[in-house]
């Protein structure tokens, strides 16, 4: 230690040895231990009887995106419709099927695992957790399906459902329709409440993110459109 303090300037030392308290983990580079692995993706999904899901190992030709090309496709059915999901070539899914008892009604669950192929690279990585999650939300939405409120502050602001089509008043000149999309279930219990179900947790979400859109909630006066328990931060205006 000696030789070094003699070597280098004292200041390049005292910063190398605050970096080294305050950002070790910068230094992670020149070791040789093995990445790690994902949280969500490495959680087993359990489904009950009542859920199937194939596996098509046949890669797509023929996508409707780019991006599927190549891609597998997986299919979910359960009692509330059945849905497909194009995945990676990489994934790679393991089924764990119960042993069928003598019990005409069972209630034991299977178990699916997804991994990857080189947990190392990147692109794998981060698609191993999206992967598992989008199992695990059509495994959802097929048994118990999703669901969403959206709630309506503002004077004059109310919804309802005219002629199959959801009518928006909120502050225009005219009210604003939206057609609801397929697979997604609209209710207007109250003018100032909505309520979203489908079994697509994405199709449902993407349609509350539309309505949304057409009033966002402002700061000021605390008035849009809010989905869920969203809640905003109030801001009092600047006084000349």
């Amino acid at each position: 230690m000696n030789i070094i303090r003699g070597a280098l300037p004292v200041s390049y030392i005292s910063s190398f040895a605050r970096l080294s308290k305050h950002n070790a983990t910068s230094f992670r580079l020149f070791s040789t231990s093995s990445c790690l692995l994902s949280h969500i993706g490495r959680t087993p999904i359990l489904y009950p009887p009542e859920v199937t899901i194939t596996h098509d190992p046949k890669p797509i030709l023929n996508p409707k995106l780019k991006s599927e090309k190549d891609n597998t496709l997986l299919t979910i059915s359960g009692p509330n419709g059945t849905h497909s999901l194009p995945i990676k070539p990489f994934i790679i899914l393991n089924f764990s099927h119960p042993i069928l008892s003598s019990n005409p009604i069972s209630t034991q669950e299977a178990k699916l695992t997804v991994n990857v192929m080189d947990p190392c690279e990147k692109e794998q990585r981060s698609m191993w957790g999206t992967t598992r999650a989008l199992i695990a939300n059509y495994v959802t939405g097929v048994t118990e399906g999703h669901g969403v409120s959206l709630r309506l502050e503002g004077v004059g602001y109310r919804a309802a459902i005219e002629e199959g089509k959801l009518a928006l008043r909120v502050g225009r000149t005219h009210p604003d329709i939206l057609d609801i999309p397929e697979g997604v279930r609209c209710e207007v219990p109250k003018p100032t409440k909505i309520l979203l179900s489908g079994s697509d947790k994405r199709a449902v979400m993407q349609f509350a993110a539309v309505i949304r859109s057409f009033r966002k909630p402002e700061p000021y006066n605390q008035k849009g459109i809010f989905v869920g328990d969203e809640t905003i931060k109030k801001k009092i205006p600047k006084k000349k």
